[in-house]
Formats: C-alpha cells, sequence, structure tokens
C-alpha cells in the first residue's frame, strides 16, 4: 500500500499504475449526479463554486447518516459512470482525482491522460468499513440533495485503487 496525501497526490501521479492500492487521507468532497448537475451549471453561469476544483478530490458518494460516535454513516461509491458526461470539463478545470466505482468512458480517459489526472475506486459494497477512515464530515452545498448534498470529508488512510491512470491504464480493461 502506498500511503499519499491529498495535496501529494498529483505530484505521485506519474508514478501510480492502475492497480495500485493506496490509502488516502486528507480533504476530498463528496459529489453525486444531482451535486454534479448544479456545479455545471454554476461553470456555465459563472457563478461560485463550492469548492475549489484546483488539485480537488471528488467522491462519487452520497453518506448514509452518522450513527452515534462517528462523523458518517455508510459511505460506499456510486457508479462512475453517471458522471461522465461532466467528469472530462472538471478534470479539465483542475480535478486530480474522482473516486467512484465502474468503468469510465473514453472521453474521461482522454482527460485523465490530458489532465495528468487519476479515477480511483473504493470498493463497493464496503460502505460500512470506509466509513471507518472519515475522521469529519461538514456539508458545504445544495443541502436540499439531502444525502446528495457536496459535503467536505476529512479522511485519513482511506483504502483505494488507481483504477484509470495518466497513461491511459484501466483496472477494467481486458488483460
Amino acid at each position: 500500500m502506498i500511503e499519499l496525501n491529498v495535496r501529494e497526490l498529483r505530484a505521485a501521479a506519474p508514478d501510480l499504475k492502475a492497480g495500485d492500492a493506496i490509502l488516502l487521507s486528507g480533504t476530498v468532497f463528496t459529489a453525486r449526479d444531482a451535486a454534479h448537475k448544479k456545479i455545471a451549471a454554476a461553470i456555465a453561469a459563472g457563478s461560485p463554486l463550492p469548492f475549489p476544483l484546483k488539485d480537488a478530490v471528488i467522491y462519487y458518494a452520497g453518506p448514509t447518516p452518522a450513527p452515534d460516535g462517528l462523523p458518517v454513516g455508510s459511505i460506499g461509491p456510486t457508479t462512475s459512470a453517471r458522471m461522465d458526461p461532466y467528469a472530462p470539463a472538471l478534470y479539465d478545470l483542475g480535478v486530480a482525482a474522482t473516486i467512484g466505482k465502474g468503468q469510465r468512458s473514453p472521453e474521461v480517459t482522454e482527460a485523465l491522460i490530458r489532465n495528468k489526472a487519476l479515477y480511483l475506486c473504493a470498493l463497493g459494497g464496503a460502505g460500512a468499513l470506509a466509513c471507518k477512515a472519515v475522521r469529519k464530515l461538514e456539508e458545504i452545498a445544495y443541502p436540499e440533495l439531502g444525502c446528495e448534498s457536496v459535503k467536505r470529508l476529512e479522511v485519513f488512510r482511506f483504502p483505494l485503487f488507481v483504477a484509470g491512470d495518466l497513461t491511459g491504464g484501466s483496472i477494467y480493461q481486458n488483460p
């Protein structure tokens, strides 16, 4: 396992390959379908965004309410392909990585290569375990979206796999 802080992710990206296991620590933002639609509208309108896109990491997740003593409930990934219409533009605006599950479109793969960015996978079905890596959660935008609102997470040693690297490598390609 490679331990990385979010701030180191962009510099480490050239050395990371599809299939590498990492433990990520730092600030990660959640955003799913509805939030991506609102973010795209804000970009088009020139309106303020809920978080800076430069070197951001976006986790495609809608966490469940927190049980007593924890900052978050289950926080498993959602299917990344639903964000594919928005992802290339977000990578072009500086996003360093996205986290989700499942294969990405050729347009997203091209954006990864073009922007020297990464696509990371969290283990689907393990959201109840993933919550143990979350130290803090703060809702920062679109509260009307409920569990799909944008949240800022502080994660520590969040287990992930490099699913798409900046050379176009993918864990979803046939060998």
